[in-house]
Formats: structure tokens, sequence, C-alpha cells
């Protein structure tokens, strides 16, 4: 077991570095057929008319940014791989898209929406636990914070292309304690979700 834990401590820290180095390849691997739809379709139809979305980890846009922009959002993307950006760019060069990284999300706007789409659960736990105000603070009052996570407290290693990357996740009562804290309230948490590829989505909102 220590061992394994210490495999994963490292791999969280190499994580940001393989998306930069192999972006055209998890760009070419990544699913496109859109199969998130139904909770990003859910997500806009509790948000205002040409909402203000802020994609954290947005990576080369598509499928998902690309979607929201279709859907009349305005769209802040914000990834930590300027390899990223670059592809998110290219493709929508009137996009408002930032290199950033999200554990030092510092921003003076304010959004109605947050969305953490297979980028989130990329963090430690403690910098899960230490982001979740931050976004919080970062969304308008009634906002939504979208995310997905894991089915239940732990670690475990995945892959991009042939690289491993890392994966955390607190557990559904923790995620609502600290969302609680933040001045939102969990609204919905599917684990493992059939209809959406075995994600796991965690939906909250901020109190009006």
């Amino acid at each position: 077991m220590t061992g394994e834990t210490t495999d994963l401590a490292a791999l969280a820290l190499k994580t940001q570095e393989v998306y930069e180095r192999s972006a055209e390849i998890f760009d070419t691997l990544r699913d496109k057929s859109l199969f998130e739809r139904g909770w990003l379709d859910r997500f806009l139809s509790l948000l205002p008319e040409h909402p203000a979305i802020l994609d954290l980890g947005c990576g080369s846009a598509e499928p998902i940014a690309a979607y929201l922009i279709r859907c009349k959002a305005r769209v802040t993307g914000l990834d930590a791989s300027s390899a990223m950006i670059h592809l998110a760019r290219t493709r929508y060069p009137k996009g408002d898209w930032r290199v950033a990284d999200m554990r030092a999300l510092d921003l003076t706007e304010r959004f109605d929406g947050i969305l953490g789409w297979d980028s989130f659960f990329h963090l430690t736990g403690d910098e899960q636990r230490a982001l979740l105000p931050r976004m919080a603070g970062h969304l308008r009052p009634g906002g939504l914070l979208m995310l997905t996570v894991g089915p239940g407290d732990g670690e475990v290693g995945g892959h991009v292309g042939d690289d491993p990357v890392y994966h955390a996740s607190l557990s559904i009562d923790e995620y609502g304690l600290l969302l609680d804290r933040a001045g939102m309230a969990l609204l919905d948490f599917v684990a493992e979700d059939p209809g959406c590829h075995g994600r796991s989505v965690l939906l909250a909102q901020r109190a009006a």
C-alpha cells in the first residue's frame, strides 16, 4: 500500500505535464460523440439565457466548450496546458481561452456556471478541498457548479494514450459538507451514471 501511495503521489505531480506533452494525442482520442449532453443540457436549463460559464480544464474546446458555445453560452476556458489552449484558440479564435492552473483560481469575473468536467478529479483531495470554496466565490448568487468526481473517496491511476495520469475523489458526504460551508447546496449526485459512460457527476448551486 505504501508503494502504491507513493506512486500515486508522484503521478499527481506529473499529470499536468502529460496533458502538455500529449495534447494532440488526447485530442485525437477524446470521445467527441457528446455523451455528456444530458448533463450539459440539464446544467444549461437551470442557467439564465446566454449564461457566462467558466470551463475549468477546457482542453482543446472539443466537444464540451464547443457545445456550450453553440448553445449561446459565453464561455471562458481555462486550462493549465498551453498546448491544449493553442488547439482551442485555433478552433475558436474569437473565444476567451486562458492558460491558467485552476488550483490558483483568482479571477475578477463572476459566472453563472462553473464546469469542471474530467478535470477537477485530477487534483489531489487536499487541492479539491482548497478549490471548492474558491469556485463558490467565483459564482454569482444562484450560480451552478457541475463536476465529475469519483463514486467515493479514493485515488486511482488512469491513462491518456500510453501515459499514466492521476485521479482522486472525496466522499459525497465530504463534498456536501464542503459545499455547505461554502454557501452552496448539493442538488444532485449520480455515481457512475450508466447514461454518461460511467461518469460520477455532482451538481451544486450557490445560494441566491
